[in-house]
């Protein structure tokens, strides 16, 4: 009788255990989550964004980013980052035809 006595609490205590990990986990995730809240609304805008991102091949890849008010299009492989144009974000202004 104490042998199974034994087992119940260690199963009860190991029961306990992964509880204590899970609600420890959820803690952590709901922090990390706030934190990311925060850093977004008290950085303002973002200085580096991913705009679009194109597989060209299997281990390469090019990407369109904008940095501050510039566009740059990189070229990324498995070892390097080659930078292969830029050019300001600012639309080109549209040309409007003359009414006669």
């Amino acid at each position: 009788m104490g042998t199974s006595a034994a087992v119940g609490v260690d199963w009860l205590r190991i029961s306990a255990s992964i509880v204590l990990v899970f609600v420890l986990l959820g803690a952590m995730l709901w922090m990390l989550r706030r934190m990311k809240h925060l850093q977004i609304t008290q950085g303002g805008v973002r200085k580096l964004e991913v705009l679009e991102t194109i597989s060209v091949g299997p281990r390469q890849k090019i990407a369109l980013l904008r940095v501050g008010s510039r566009q740059v299009l990189v070229g990324m492989s498995a070892t390097q980052f080659t930078a292969l144009g830029q050019w300001d974000d600012t639309p080109a202004p549209k040309e409007t035809a003359l009414e006669t």
